[in-house]
């Protein structure tokens, strides 16, 4: 894993590349509080619209929207991050448990969204009973089985 030394240098080379393709709003996550990165956030002043804050704790409460524990921050760091991202600075409700569903060429499937708390436990449970495999990175944290050795 990169170290936050490094991390910022890897993200300002992705946003140049991506601020060279498009102006769409950009919403980066970390796991970091702002006070801690704030000097790596300066170098990349206008490339972020939007940022979430603090690391995300399992045993913290999930009521707000965007957030995957209610400790984590949202920042708009621009006029279009504020324009795009202000509406996601609210308690959470039934459309923010949306899940999208996406597929590699492998036959692979990814799951990639903020579900409600529990939500892919209940996943993982249905599709075992069915006979088949769901591993979840709650899993790993929790020191369960790795996904290759589940049944």
């Amino acid at each position: 894993m990169a170290s936050l030394s490094t991390q910022p240098r890897v993200l300002f080379a992705l946003l140049t590349k991506l601020r060279g393709l498009t102006r769409t709003d950009i919403l980066v996550f970390t796991g970091y509080p702002l006070e801690k990165i704030g000097c790596d956030l300066a170098d990349m002043d206008g490339m972020i619209d939007a940022l979430v804050t603090d690391p995300f704790e399992h045993a913290t409460p999930q009521t707000l929207a965007l957030r995957g524990s209610d400790n984590q921050r949202l920042h708009f760091l621009t006029a279009l991050g504020g324009e795009r991202f202000s509406s996601y600075d609210r308690t959470a409700d039934d459309r923010d448990r949306a899940v999208g569903l996406m597929l590699d060429d492998k036959g692979a499937v990814w799951l990639a969204g903020i579900p409600a708390r529990h939500d892919f436990h209940r996943l993982q449970h249905i599709l075992q009973s069915g006979g088949h495999r769901l591993s979840i990175s709650e899993d790993r944290r929790e020191g369960g089985p790795e996904p290759s050795s589940r049944k």
